[in-house]
């Protein structure tokens, strides 16, 4: 195992159970794809992250952060260092009349958030539901549906720097816009959030839920693993669209297919290998520019050692 200068080494800072070596990330991303991790470790306080952001800055590691996979494409050569897969879950509702501010933990997941958002009758995330990720996943990335991005309900980010020092950011420290954060550029690590949300009526919400659920279910593949969205939405043009016009819908490479449901979708058919989804990513950017002289763009985030 490595050590460090001072001979230490990840055993001594974190418990062996939670440190998996040559974890295969298949395992662990939505695509069901991806090569093995170096070190896949699963932290739950901010004390293990610290202790391993201690670590891999004297050791000169990679570190890679993770939520729950569902943006990410992993290549198959896999991961060098450490994967953080960050599992801090609490959730904090605090209530002031109407309003309401939600404290929550970067690995909790936007649909169980979302479930107990319903139960205690509070509005304002129905659009959001649906979306698969973690809450870290959504703010990094700007993640939105049916008109609303996570962005229109933040107050503020928990993040924590390569030193260890937390820092607090405001919505508009965080420069959102389409798809994208600061969290992009920065090194800082999402710990958590917190939410302005609003009283409302259990009825109305779960019935809004319910539709964006059975839009989802009619309109996505959601039957196959994949990553959602495999590319971003144009300024002036539905990218998709322009896809489908290529006559791509169903074309595979491999295991990977775009979605005759949905061509924005890259789907994994079963035995899709991560250099099947990389290749028809690239046939599809490129039949797309020949026809139509437009550079589209991922949404997935992409990580690992490429050949």
């Amino acid at each position: 195992m490595v050590t460090s200068s001072k001979n230490t080494n990840l055993e001594d800072i974190i418990s062996k159970d939670k440190i998996k070596k040559d974890e295969p990330m298949s395992k662990h991303t939505s695509f069901k794809t991806g090569g093995k991790a170096e070190y896949f470790i699963k932290v739950d306080t901010i004390e293990e992250i610290q202790k391993i952001l201690k670590y891999a800055k004297e050791t000169k590691t990679e570190l890679h952060i993770i939520g729950n996979g569902t943006n990410l494409l992993v290549t198959d050569k896999g991961i060098k260092g450490i994967v953080l897969k960050i599992n801090l879950d609490k959730i904090e509702i605090e209530e002031s009349g109407e309003d309401i501010t939600i404290t929550v933990g970067a690995g909790v997941k936007m649909m169980a958030l979302a479930q107990m958002l319903l139960k205690k009758s509070i509005t304002g995330f129905e659009e959001l539901a649906g979306i698969p990720g973690t809450i870290g996943g959504a703010i990094k990335m700007n993640a939105g549906a049916h008109g609303k991005e996570i962005k229109d309900i933040l107050l503020t980010t928990i993040c924590i720097d390569t030193n260890g020092e937390i820092i607090v950011l405001t919505n508009e420290e965080q420069k959102f816009t389409y798809r994208h954060s600061i969290f992009f550029e920065n090194k800082l690590i999402i710990l958590g959030a917190t939410l302005k949300l609003k009283k409302g009526d259990s009825k109305q919400i779960k019935e809004k839920m319910d539709e964006y659920l059975k839009y989802r279910k009619e309109k996505q593949p959601l039957e196959y693993p994949s990553a959602g969205s495999t590319f971003k939405r144009g300024k002036d043009y539905i990218t998709a669209k322009l896809i489908d016009e290529c006559g791509l819908k169903g074309y595979s490479i491999g295991g990977s297919q775009i979605s005759e449901k949905h061509a924005g979708f890259i789907i994994n058919k079963g035995n899709a290998t991560s250099k099947d989804i990389l290749d028809l990513i690239k046939y599809t950017k490129q039949k797309v520019k020949e026809k139509f002289n437009v550079e589209i763009e991922e949404e997935i985030e992409i990580v690992g050692e490429l050949d």
